[in-house]
């Protein structure tokens, strides 16, 4: 029986290509180097902002760590202004969540974006009732594809990996949910290429968040009335 679903916010929820390239453009300008394409960010994301700040700078030519050090806090910070910038749900996302939360089943994110801007942009968006446990990226909890943050989840909902669902479009996010002994879900309508997700072994791919309803175990749920937890 299918008690939580688990997702990933960028790519997966939220089309945030804009609001990640904008600040990390910012930086590469900093330095007196030309932003890159907003495209180009679908593969310099999902691995958390240190990564994001470290592939941007590498493809504009620039391989000094210090830059990186220096870089990260930068990018952070102009995040941190506007995390919601051009920030919005993909299609049927939010009909999804509710139908979810209707039939009893619990919600969590788990985001490799920083902790504060992944709560702020979860709870603008989606409001403060839908999802019981939002997690972003913090000293606190490995970034993924560490499963610690997943399993971490699951000990605070009181869950175990047979119980969950975990949605990604990313390489990150199989190896995450994988990782955590948790059914892997990848989404095509994300980042990166259903290739991608294949490759990395997703147990299912799906390419309409509204499929997600069609699961034969959020079904069975549904009919026995599990009443869903409360938020956090």
């Amino acid at each position: 029986m299918i008690k939580v679903c688990i997702f990933d916010l960028d790519g997966t929820l939220t089309a945030t290509l804009e609001s990640i390239a904008r600040p990390i453009n910012r930086m590469l300008e900093h330095f007196g180097l030309a932003p890159h394409p907003v495209e180009k960010y679908k593969y310099y994301a999902g691995d958390g902002l240190e990564e994001s700040v470290r592939r941007a700078l590498k493809e504009a030519g620039d391989t000094d760590e210090a830059h990186v050090r220096e870089g990260v806090p930068l990018a952070g910070g102009w995040l941190q202004e506007d995390p919601l910038y051009h920030v919005k749900p993909y299609p049927h996302i939010v009909e999804t969540l509710t139908e979810l939360k209707r039939r009893g089943i619990r919600l969590a994110v788990f985001s490799n974006k920083p902790h504060k801007a992944a709560v702020d942009v979860v709870k603008t968006i989606f409001g403060k009732e839908t999802f019981d446990w939002i997690q972003g990226q913090s000293e606190e909890v490995p970034r993924k594809p560490d499963p610690a943050g997943a399993l971490a989840i699951m000990k605070r909902l009181s869950v175990c990996p047979e119980e969950c669902l975990y949605f990604g479009d990313t390489n990150t996010d199989m190896q995450t949910g994988r990782g955590a002994g948790i059914f892997t879900v990848g989404v095509t309508w994300g980042f990166r290429p259903r290739s991608e997700l294949e490759q990395y072994h997703a147990d299912r791919i799906i390419d309409s968040p509204l499929e997600i309803l069609d699961f034969p175990e959020l079904q069975e749920d549904r009919e026995k009335g599990v009443n869903p937890g409360v938020n956090s």
